[in-house]
């Protein structure tokens, strides 16, 4: 049996702050010409954040995030792009949700804002449910595991059962492992290794390494957070190959191009 190629979900930070292209797209104008880059190189969903999650970041005030996103989301979504949200607050998403977004991603699962969920449940959108252990300043005490992959398995498993509870349609449902997250390099590559036993819980994986630390430890010291999109991409079509859903990447074009010669690979192109 061929496995199904995976969707690439395009980042676009609209933030002063995120750690590979913070100010870049601030100006809604810039931030909608670079999202139609993303669908026009491969992505078939942008995944839009105006708060970013980097080590060390602070929390963004709840207007000044929706005053970043709410205006590019409404754009895309009326030019025929299918809009993510990426954020932890319930306000937020649901002022995307009127301007046009599908999808609610969340990296705290639902856990920073209690009206997540049944926002969710209402709207009756897909959910991106991340493995979360609190914000990034907490990293430090919560980034030690005995078995990662077994605990981030039934940590999931626990906020998915919740997030059922609260309403949430299972086929609406995905996971997502949280590379980088409370995670040191090798756990993520322990996690990437083991995605088969995160999707025993039965919902579609999305799988977000694109750019991040542990990727560009396998580079020359120094060298541009941009040279870590050619180990995206790779990483990418592993991922193909372990039977994930969808990537969220920065660079769509590198990535699309990785699943073409993987989709050839196993006789689907």
């Amino acid at each position: 049996m061929t496995a199904e190629r995976p969707q690439i979900w395009g980042v676009l930070n609209v933030t002063p702050d995120s750690f590979s292209d913070g100010g870049r797209y601030g100006d809604p104008l810039a931030a909608v010409a670079h999202a139609r880059r993303l669908v026009a190189d491969g992505a078939e969903v942008v995944d839009v954040g105006g708060e970013s999650t980097r080590p060390g970041a602070e929390r963004v005030p709840g207007d000044v995030e929706r005053g970043r996103v709410v205006p590019v989301v409404r754009a895309l979504a009326e030019a025929g792009i299918r809009v993510s949200i990426d954020t932890m607050s319930a306000a937020t998403a649901e002022a995307a949700l009127d301007a046009g977004a599908s999808i609610v991603n969340d990296v705290s699962g639902g856990l920073v804002d209690s009206a997540m969920a049944p926002l969710v449940a209402e709207r009756d959108v897909d959910f991106v449910a991340m493995h979360w252990r609190g914000h990034s300043t907490a990293w430090d005490a919560t980034s030690e595991y005995a078995d990662v992959v077994t605990e981030v398995r039934d940590e999931l498993r626990a906020r998915r059962d919740a997030l059922l509870a609260a309403g949430i349609a299972p086929e609406r449902l995905w996971l997502d492992p949280g590379l980088g997250f409370a995670k040191k390099p090798e756990h993520n590559w322990q996690l990437l290794r083991s995605l088969d036993v995160i999707a025993q819980l039965g919902h579609p994986l999305l799988v977000g390494g694109s750019r991040k630390r542990f990727l560009g430890a396998l580079l020359p010291e120094g060298a541009p957070v941009e040279d870590r999109d050619l180990p995206t991409a790779v990483l990418s079509a592993l991922c193909a190959e372990a039977g994930v859903a969808a990537v969220r990447v920065h660079d769509a074009r590198g990535t699309d191009r990785a699943l073409a010669v993987w989709a050839a690979w196993r006789g689907a192109a």
